[in-house]
């Protein structure tokens, strides 16, 4: 089953792209590989899902926070490349969790985003290398950033 079947089947619509707030691109395409930026979890509404983990937002928050970064980064990479179907599997990502000092789950929050990806392009192909970092501080107090490579042909 292509991707694009498993996220009709799965009743997911992707939110817009997001566009870049900085001096950057979103995705930049070298080769077989497709680099995205640090997207964060932007809803369809233009809100963005704020926060601390250990603070005022539970690890559940956070994987909803890390899931809505996946619906973001899903966008980016369809709006470049024509269809998520191109996408052959994640090679890494690099999740981000804002959090207090004393916040030792930051895997089980970018969880969130794994875990969609797996469902969209499947176990093998959607799950790759992948880091999980705690900061104190994100862009516009955002509870996770998330950026990643994608192998694509």
């Amino acid at each position: 089953m292509s991707a694009e079947e498993r996220l009709s089947k799965l009743g997911i619509e992707l939110p817009p792209a997001p566009k870049p707030v900085g001096l950057y691109k979103p995705v930049v395409v070298v080769g077989t590989l497709a680099y995205l930026s640090g997207h964060g979890p932007l809803k369809s509404d233009g809100t963005l899902i704020t926060g601390r983990l250990g603070d005022d937002l539970s690890v559940e928050d956070g994987q909803v926070a890390a899931r809505q970064t996946a619906l973001g980064m899903l966008s980016t990479l369809k709006f470049a490349l024509g269809t998520l179907d191109r996408v052959t599997r994640v090679v890494k990502l690099l999740g981000l969790v804002r959090c207090t000092d004393a916040f030792d789950q930051q895997p089980q929050v970018i969880n969130g985003c794994s875990q969609l990806l797996a469902d969209v392009f499947g176990p093998d192909q959607g799950i790759g290398a992948r880091s999980a970092l705690g900061t104190n501080a994100l862009p516009g107090a955002i509870a996770v950033e998330i950026e990643g490579v994608f192998e694509i042909m």
